[in-house]
């Protein structure tokens, strides 16, 4: 009977410390979600400077016709010309996107000479009709990129306008400029907590904000009918890729 007694009471007091180890684990789960009360929160700043690796502008056809039908296949032989020029200098077509095409009336205000009182009023005359196609253009060889511009300007291009260099893919620069800006908000919490007289424990929060500047960009204009256009001379420059983030710690 003392046996199975004890037997009992030695079974019986495992199952209880599994319990309680049970109970301290899932306290332990539960409680780490809980806010920590002690904190601080510092700012960290991070700047990266890169050498854009592509180019982007747009160019638009522009053509004004007695009817749509004429000013369409006006401007769609222009567009192919351009189109064709483009991909023989090297762009791939998948880096040549139409972004814009319209057909619209085109009016002019006419005023009729006044030979009597009261001067009757003007009144608009159909001029014809424009078709404008814009297309952008990704240059991956940014050397070329003076040399293509000069070069859409003798197919028939009314308009080339905002040249800007940027990155194809900025993740690797963002993140060197994230891990300066990790960097300094870590230099700044230990400094912070040294004054303090604390202790950093964990990282309780983090967020940022990841921007782009660089230069702005470049403006250049082509005239429909000028013959030849010479090659701008384009300087790629450099591109500051900026990270701020925000790191909040708990202190004890």
């Amino acid at each position: 009977m003392r046996k199975a007694l004890f037997a009992t009471v030695v079974v019986l007091g495992m199952f209880l410390a599994v319990q309680v180890a049970a109970g301290v684990m899932g306290f332990r789960y539960i409680g780490a979600g809980v806010a920590a009360t002690n904190t601080i929160t510092v700012q960290g700043h991070g700047e990266m400077l890169a050498v854009p690796d592509i180019a982007t502008f747009t160019y638009s056809v522009v053509s004004l016709k007695a009817t749509p039908e004429a000013a369409q296949s006006d401007a769609a032989a222009k567009q192919n010309a351009t189109g064709d020029y483009l991909k023989a200098a090297g762009v791939d077509k998948k880096d040549i996107q139409t972004s814009g095409y319209s057909v619209q009336p085109r009016y002019e205000y006419q005023q009729i000479v006044c030979i009597a009182y009261p001067c009757p009023g003007g009144k608009q005359v159909l001029k014809g009709y424009e078709v404008r196609q814009t297309t952008t253009v990704k240059v991956r060889d940014t050397a070329k990129a003076g040399d293509l511009l000069a070069g859409v300007g003798g197919k028939g291009v009314t308009e080339v306008s905002g040249l800007n260099f940027t990155f194809d893919d900025p993740t690797a620069v963002q993140a060197q400029a994230r891990g300066k800006a990790i960097a300094d908000a870590k230099a700044k919490a230990d400094l912070l907590a040294k004054q303090l007289g604390v202790t950093l424990v964990r990282v309780v929060s983090f967020s940022e904000n990841g921007t782009m500047p660089g230069p702005r960009p470049m403006m250049y204009g082509v005239a429909a009918a000028e013959p030849k256009t010479v090659a701008p001379d384009i300087s790629v420059g450099q591109n500051t890729l900026v990270n701020d983030v925000s790191v909040t710690y708990e202190i004890r």
